[in-house]
């Protein structure tokens, strides 16, 4: 994996050309009856701006609160005969849209009965950073999780926090292919690997009995790569975030020494 794709306007272009490769790739391994879909999911980062005055004026007559069991109204205070002057200035909080993503992924459908059976995600940034984003996937995930649906989740980024799941000691990898396939959970396989090693092929789970077959994702990388030029888009001179250990340092400067 080449972690300078990584960087902030790159990363987007090959986020969706990779789904749109690997939407090619599958297809013809899995039709007539399978299809893959592009689905697409939308993120908005909303700040609040700081109000000029922070206390906000106004005491309610009522509550109305969720709970559990429902909606229940409380009475805070009884009307009072006392004749209002008019209205008071108040400030209420005003937002703004920090930052707007569209994160596409894959589904794989049954033909006859148009059923989700896998769904195939390929982490962004923001999906592995603390924040609205994350905690958007994050329940997203549990949720497909939870269900009878086939779930893998690639993750091509050094940066970010890893997704929860238990491995074990030392065997964390840098990168992840997480397959899990819904009758074996809590049970998934996980391809752990780092920047050094080629990335490995992966299965599409499928229904059962049906053959599962391997995508060659290490291929497909190398391949869009040079389809779309990002060694003419990539500045190789700049320091990479977050940096590389030493070692792995040493070893990709020997390896673009040639292109000096």
């Amino acid at each position: 994996m080449d972690p300078f794709l990584e960087q902030k306007g790159l990363w987007e272009e090959f986020h969706t050309q990779l789904i749109v490769a690997l939407a090619n790739a599958i297809t013809p391994l899995i039709r007539p009856k399978y299809r893959v879909g592009i689905e697409r999911r939308s993120y908005i980062d909303i700040g609040f701006i700081e109000s000029p005055k922070d206390d906000l004026v106004g005491i309610p007559d009522v509550v109305v609160a969720e709970s559990k069991r429902g909606r229940a109204v409380r009475e805070v205070a009884p009307p009072s005969d006392e004749i209002v002057d008019g209205p008071l200035l108040a400030y209420m909080p005003d937002w703004e849209i920090k930052e707007e993503s569209h994160q596409r992924y894959l589904e794989v459908r049954e033909v006859g009965t148009r059923r989700i059976i896998t769904v195939i995600e390929l982490l962004s940034p923001t999906n592995k950073r603390p924040g609205g984003d994350r905690d958007t996937y994050e329940a997203k995930r549990i949720e497909i999780l939870a269900s009878q649906t086939h779930f893998v989740e690639i993750d091509l980024l050094r940066g970010g926090k890893h997704l929860p799941m238990k491995l074990p000691e030392g065997k964390e990898g840098q990168y992840r292919i997480l397959v899990s396939r819904a009758h074996q959970r809590p049970r998934a396989d996980v391809y752990a690997f780092a920047l050094r090693q080629s990335i490995p092929d992966f299965p599409v789970p499928l229904l059962r009995g049906d053959s599962e077959p391997a995508v060659p994702l290490n291929q497909l990388v190398h391949e869009l790569y040079d389809r779309a030029g990002y060694d003419l888009a990539i500045d190789y001179s700049r320091p990479l975030k977050p940096p590389l250990a030493p070692e792995d340092a040493e070893w990709a400067a020997t390896l673009l020494q040639p292109q000096k």
